[in-house]
């Protein structure tokens, strides 16, 4: 049988969150500019994306990186058929959020204690507590919510994570009013079968509530993990233009899975994306530029696989002398 009449069990099309320009950009030692922020994200946008993650709404003091997060909000062009999200970490934030008129804003916490206490520096019980007000009033101002729920595949600090403890979580804040939840691979621990197994366990839970995976690369399992994740019928996936991003508590981890790569394998599957891989890659072409480092995408580097060459030039007239 032929590749072309070949197809894997998994759904025809998904839809991808971008989120380099906040997941990306928050860590990056160059600051950038507001108008590169707001050109990257308008670039993107004109890309296919279904989501697109523009900013967060996190203090000046710990991400001083995104510290200009209303001027950013204010400034992108909406681009029709595209949801602009954003991260939002306490009530504070959400308030600011909200001023901006996002699409959606995505709340976060971990569903390991010890991460929990050094990314938010806060007690599950409390950040549990914190989400489920801001979803109440998120909902008084009609902007839908997804959770993120970070370390569910694996703790930096604590190893394995409870499939139970990840799942009570999600139905929590699923019968609480959230739209989505988003399982994240936070510092890259995730495996093809432990991936697969959890969507399988989430989707059969919570049919109604929208499953989203948040992949890293970090040993190089992104583009399997994702694969996993769609063979069991999941159909939204976060990534990183570039690849950009990556945890402070995953000593020498890479960042996000790359999104160009994740669209052109998808691609040459027949899984349509919605993302034009050229504008992508054009896009993609300028990342190093704006942080001012080199990125690893290795797609960018050597190009989509149908890309021809031409043959050596010695070879027409080594075979015409013979």
């Amino acid at each position: 049988m032929s590749a072309q009449n070949y197809r894997l069990a998994g759904p025809a099309s998904i839809e991808i969150n971008e989120v380099a320009p906040r997941d990306g950009l928050q860590i990056e030692a160059h600051v950038v500019p507001t108008e590169g922020k707001v050109a990257f994200v308008n670039a993107l946008a004109h890309c296919g994306f279904a989501r697109i993650e523009a900013t967060s709404f996190t203090s000046a003091r710990a991400i001083p990186a995104l510290a200009d997060a209303e001027a950013v909000m204010h400034q992108v062009e909406r681009v029709p058929g595209v949801r602009y999200t954003v991260l939002v970490p306490n009530l504070r934030g959400l308030e600011r959020a909200l001023s901006c008129h996002p699409d959606e804003v995505n709340l976060v916490m971990s569903s390991s204690e010890t991460h929990n206490r050094a990314n938010l520096r806060m007690t599950r019980d409390q950040s549990k507590a914190q989400l489920l007000a801001m979803i109440a009033e998120a909902g008084k101002a009609g902007v839908p919510v997804n959770i993120s729920l970070s370390t569910v595949f694996g703790c930096p600090f604590e190893g394995e994570v409870s499939e139970a403890d990840v799942m009570a979580l999600a139905r929590t804040f699923a019968d609480a009013g959230a739209a989505g939840i988003t399982l994240c691979d936070t510092t890259g621990m995730a495996y093809p079968n432990q991936v697969a197994a959890l969507c399988e366990t989430f989707q059969r839970a919570l049919p109604d509530t929208g499953l989203t995976i948040h992949l890293h690369n970090t040993r190089g399992m992104g583009l399997a993990n994702a694969i996993a994740a769609w063979q069991t019928g999941v159909t939204r996936f976060d990534a990183a233009a570039g690849g950009l991003g990556g945890c402070p508590y995953a000593p020498g981890a890479s960042g996000n899975v790359s999104t160009e790569e994740l669209v052109h394998m998808f691609a040459a599957m027949g899984v349509d994306t919605g993302v034009d891989l050229d504008a992508l890659l054009n896009v993609v072409g300028g990342v190093a530029e704006l942080v001012q480092r080199d990125v690893p995408s290795q797609l960018l580097r050597a190009g989509p696989r149908l890309r021809t060459h031409q043959p050596p030039a010695w070879m027409a007239e080594f075979f015409a002398a013979a």
